[in-house]
């Protein structure tokens, strides 16, 4: 009988919703060892450490990261927000840098870099694109951070061991609380705060985004897909979309969204959530005493930003994601069923009532 080779993974980014369901099903295969980097660190656990650093400081990512020598996967899944597209670029692809400077000169059995992207490869942030998006579209017009990020990998990685790939998800369903990428959260803190107030639940976006065609990702199927790219020889050195399955569009799913909660819906009525959520803290307050919730406090579920940004799109918004059904990862997720598991959850952990 042989023995399982042991593995290290470096999950850069473990706190946010993609890194903690990465870290989570890491921890669950026995053939893996976790460190999690975060500005954070975390509370460790068996077979997982987190070190707390920061990032952008490369002194201080070469002084955690360098004592790291057992490392045999990277994956990168940070990502520093900024106010426009073009700031992003510097502390984006700075963060990959440092991060990638410090663990290769330490870590001799280093493997594999797995980048997380996302759809603004094809400039899906910008206004509508074609779709189904492809991996081999060709780029935009620049700044894009994950272009940049991607050439850096590739060339750091020419005549090297070490292989890299790059994961392509649409926007990402899961439970990680002070995110400010949560659209599940954001979409159950309003709903509870409709119920509360006995208003229906209105879909808030621009006209036409109720009836446009899009799809997301699951964050625990992202996490597994982000392995099967780290470990599989099919998927060296390539990027590929990674979604649920399944498309859809709001004015069928939103109903069932709302009935989940007890609600009623009424015609779309566009509004800035962050706007009209601004004011509701001491409501969310007074709903956590009524009903024994957890005190979470209201900006961590409080996504209105990306939510906002998310219900603007009134364009299709998907990618063909056959690539990687055609080299070897076959998982999928019924997107109902992912929103209204993600509210139990949140419902299990008293974070809404």
């Amino acid at each position: 009988m042989t023995s399982v080779e042991q593995k290290v993974a470096l999950v850069v980014g473990a706190r946010g919703v993609i890194g903690t369901n990465l870290v989570g099903y890491l921890a669950s295969l026995p053939d893996w060892e976790v460190v999690g980097l975060s500005r954070r660190g975390g509370v460790d656990a068996e077979r997982v450490r987190h070190i707390a650093v920061d990032l952008l400081d490369p002194d201080d990512t070469r002084l955690k990261v360098s004592r790291l020598t057992e490392v045999t996967h990277v994956f990168y899944v940070a990502y520093q927000d900024r106010p426009t597209w073009a700031e992003l670029v510097a502390p984006n692809l700075a963060m990959l840098v440092n991060v990638v400077d410090a663990i290769e000169p330490v870590a001799r059995r280093l493997r594999h870099v797995s980048l997380m992207q996302g759809y603004k490869v094809y400039g899906a942030h910008l206004g509508p694109f074609k779709t189904p998006a492809r991996e081999d579209d060709p780029p935009h017009l620049p700044p894009e951070f994950n272009v940049d990020q991607q050439r850096f990998l590739e060339e750091r990685q020419h005549g090297k061991v070490w292989t890299w790939s790059a994961l392509r998800p649409s926007v990402v369903g899961g439970v990680a609380l002070g995110n400010p990428m949560n659209l599940a959260v954001a979409i159950a803190v309003y709903a509870s705060v409709s119920k509360e107030l006995g208003v229906p639940l209105r879909f808030p976006g621009k006209p036409g985004a109720y009836d446009s065609l899009l799809e997301m990702t699951d964050a625990g199927l992202l996490a597994k897909a982000t392995v099967w790219a780290a470990t599989s020889p099919a998927a060296a050195n390539q990027a590929f979309n990674i979604t649920n399955g399944d498309l859809f569009r709001w004015n069928e799913l939103w109903p069932k969204l709302a009935r989940w909660f007890g609600l009623e819906v009424a015609p779309p009525l566009t509004m800035s959530l962050q706007d009209v959520m601004a004011d509701k803290e001491p409501l969310w307050k007074d709903l956590q005493v009524a009903h024994g919730l957890a005190d979470t406090p209201y900006a961590e579920v409080s996504s209105w930003g990306f939510a906002d940004f998310v219900f603007s799109w009134d364009y299709d918004f998907f990618a063909d994601a056959s690539k990687s059904r055609r080299a070897g990862f076959h998982t999928y997720v019924d997107t109902e069923a992912m929103f209204l598991g993600i509210f139990e959850s949140l419902r299990r952990d008293r974070i809404i009532p």
